[in-house]
């Protein structure tokens, strides 16, 4: 397969660049079960002498730790008594891109296998990358976009450790939801951030203010949902990275305080492979059936899957009643208050998942919205009436409101363990069981500040 677009670089075009100098150093990096980049920084030399053709190794505990790095029990393939082998990154070369923001730098994002070269399939990219191919089998490709927003600050990520992350000060100090003045105090930064994603390969479309303090969202371009869910990975580290370089910090935490909270909308439609459209009858001027199918089984999973959309303890403070962070399962058209929405005709019809917030993994996400379409599909589930009004007064059934409760519905799910596998779900459990252990024993400043002296 050739490049996603003329600004990713082929290997053959890398390797003649580091024989230039132009490139001195080269990022090999996976998503890990957070979704955050994890790797190794390479000379560019050893990279190009050592590595292109064979790859390198890292320890396969990544895909075994809470957010802190901690090694914790319970995972199937990482622990003291298997003695933390290693895995293997396997470069893929559709991926190579430079990261502007970053002297004399490129990034390659790697699949990840065993020595014996099986994949590790608890991986966040095996997992997406398995409901693809599942969507190839039957003709179909899958498109992607994801609305990713951020609160940013005035402080360096040093001093709002120092300040345990309370009373920052935001970038604006008032709603700014679309606010041409409010995305200007900002401007620095967005810019900042716009011109070096579009360098690094992505297809920017723009920045809007949103309603917290401080709150905003870059845009990008729909595109093949692999692509969609590697730069998802990329833009989220880099913004971070340019943030610090302005002396900046910015949280993608799904609620950072009680105020709207950090979403991340995921817009999906299937294609046939030629392009063809698969959601929508341009004669008939309306929604197919595969389509609601599709939809249906979307929403008769979420319960099942919340657990990959709502993957932190703070993910569901998230979840507040007329907060458009949706807590009810049902659909509408352009019902910004339903988990979701379906938009557009022809070729932009898609739906919109409303749940995830800002902290999601993009892989995960999205291969439990194509499960969760296929499911549908695959057993042809008749899609329920449009929700008209205010889904929150509706009185149907909600989203699961707890990781305890997302939890216990993704363990038991026959569906996901048909769709994903057991060793996926029960990776993924585990996960859910040690940030539980880690909340359940921790003393929070709401408990200090009611029961310190009143209790």
């Amino acid at each position: 397969m050739g490049m996603r677009n003329d600004r990713h670089l082929s290997m053959e075009h890398l390797l003649a660049k580091i024989g230039e100098g132009q490139f001195d150093t080269v990022i090999v990096a996976f998503t890990d079960m957070q979704g955050r980049l994890q790797g190794k920084r390479l000379h560019a030399r050893y990279f190009a002498e050592h590595v292109v053709g064979h790859g390198t190794e890292g320890c396969n505990y990544l895909l075994a730790v809470d957010v802190d790095m901690n090694t914790v029990g319970g995972y199937a393939i990482s622990s003291w008594e298997k003695g933390y082998g290693d895995m293997e990154f396997v470069l893929d070369e559709q991926t190579v891109r430079r990261l502007t923001h970053l002297p004399a730098t490129a990034m390659v994002q790697c699949d990840l296998v065993w020595p014996d070269h099986s994949p590790v399939v608890q991986s966040p990219r095996a997992i997406l990358r398995a409901q693809l191919d599942r969507c190839a089998a039957k003709g179909w490709t899958a498109l992607s976009g994801t609305e990713l927003e951020f609160i940013a600050f005035d402080t360096t990520y040093e001093q709002a450790w120092r300040d345990n992350y309370r009373d920052l000060e935001p970038v604006n100090q008032y709603n700014v939801d679309y606010s041409i003045l409010g995305t200007t105090r900002v401007e620095p930064l967005l810019r900042a951030i716009r011109n070096h994603m579009y360098a690094a390969g992505m297809d920017v479309e723009g920045a809007k203010g949103e309603c917290n303090f401080g709150q905003h969202e870059i845009g990008f371009l729909y595109a093949e949902t692999m692509t969609t869910a590697d730069n998802h990975a990329v833009y989220k580290t880099a913004a971070k990275e340019i943030a610090a370089q302005q002396g900046k910090a910015v949280t993608f935490m799904a609620k950072y305080n009680q105020r709207e909270g950090n979403s991340c909308h995921i817009h999906l439609s299937l294609r046939g492979v030629d392009g063809e459209l698969v959601f929508w009858d341009a004669d008939k001027g309306e929604r197919t059936a595969l389509y609601d199918h599709f939809v249906a089984g979307v929403l008769a999973t979420i319960a099942d899957f919340t657990l990959l959309y709502a993957p932190n303890i703070n993910s569901y403070k998230r979840f507040a009643e007329g907060s458009f962070a949706p807590n009810t399962i049902a659909w509408g058209l352009d019902n910004r208050t339903c988990a979701i929405r379906l938009v557009g005709r022809g070729a932009g019809a898609r739906m919109e998942n409303r749940v995830p917030g800002g902290d999601v993994n993009p892989y995960l996400a999205l291969a439990a919205m194509l499960a969760g379409g296929l499911h549908g599909i695959e057993n042809e589930l008749p899609l329920g009436d449009e929700l008209v009004g205010n889904a929150y007064s509706s009185g149907l059934p909600k989203v699961p409101s707890t990781m305890p409760e997302a939890r216990e519905r993704f363990a038991s799910s026959a569906i996901a363990r048909a769709a994903l596998g057991d060793e996926v779900v029960d990776h993924y459990v585990n996960m859910a069981d040690v940030e539980l252990a880690a909340y359940n024993t921790a003393v929070t400043d709401w408990e200090l500040r009611r029961g310190f002296e009143r209790l």
